[in-house]
């Protein structure tokens, strides 16, 4: 069993084969991926009320696929009706928010109000990480107690910033994708953080699978330690039901 946490759907102006989200199943048969959290690519890049909107008719082609309801920090209003819109299908299971294509950094009060609204929807978040400001989130956790973080990329170049906030809140998660990975980089988090906090992500179709799976069998996980990273983790935290032994 396997469940990828982190993944998109939509053409994105990278230059790789993205578009359809068929390709987002033709990758998850190739590499074995059970269920997969996509979001939206236009609504993370351009337009959230539209890419949301196309999400949901993907997610009712597409049972194998959940989704995360895209949120624009810069406008929380709309935001807000977008999860009132989705939340009750019971498809979208989580929130995602960019820094980037926003322009806002992580630590910014618009991505903070997000995370708040997120929180009051009961909803883990998968928020774009990618510098030393990861560290930051635990504090964010703090003034929200139901909240709950998955930090994607686990920091990107920060990876042994976001391991330090990892431990010292049991409410923000790891997931391990990546272009490029330094070697030995997911062992050194599942060494330090407890396991119930690992979970693994691809990126989906911007990203080819084989690189996160790389990573994983580069960690040498044991048995347990897959199973909690690789399905267990995430079926509790989004409440995804399988048919796996408890």
């Amino acid at each position: 069993m396997i469940i990828d946490v982190h993944a998109h759907a939509g053409p994105w102006f990278f230059a790789t084969d993205v578009g359809a989200a068929e390709l987002n199943i033709t990758l998850m048969d190739r590499y074995g991926i059970d269920r997969q959290i996509v979001s939206a690519s236009e609504a993370v890049t351009y337009d959230m009320v539209a890419g949301n909107r196309w999400m949901a008719e993907v997610l009712e082609a597409h049972p194998r696929l959940l989704g995360y309801v895209v949120v624009n920090p810069n406008d929380l209003a709309a935001g807000a009706r977008e999860l009132e819109k989705y939340q009750p299908t019971g498809r979208f299971v989580g929130v995602k928010v960019h820094t980037t294509y926003p322009g806002q950094t992580l630590l910014s009060k618009a991505i903070q109000d997000t995370m708040a609204l997120a929180a009051q929807a009961g909803l883990p978040v998968l928020v774009h990480t990618w510098d030393e400001s990861v560290l930051g989130l635990v504090d964010v956790l703090e003034r929200h107690p139901g909240l709950r973080v998955i930090a994607g990329h686990m920091g990107g170049p920060a990876w042994r910033t976001a391991v330090e906030a990892a431990t010292r809140t049991d409410r923000l998660y790891l997931e391990p994708c990546c272009s490029i990975t330094d070697a030995g980089r997911y062992r050194y988090a599942l060494d330090r953080v407890p396991l119930e906090q690992m979970l693994f992500g691809t990126d989906s179709t911007l990203v080819d699978p084989a690189i996160a799976m790389g990573v994983v069998v580069d960690a040498a996980l044991t048995e347990d330690e897959y199973e909690h990273v690789m399905w267990r983790n995430a079926a509790r935290l989004f409440g995804i039901e399988t048919d796996q032994a408890a």
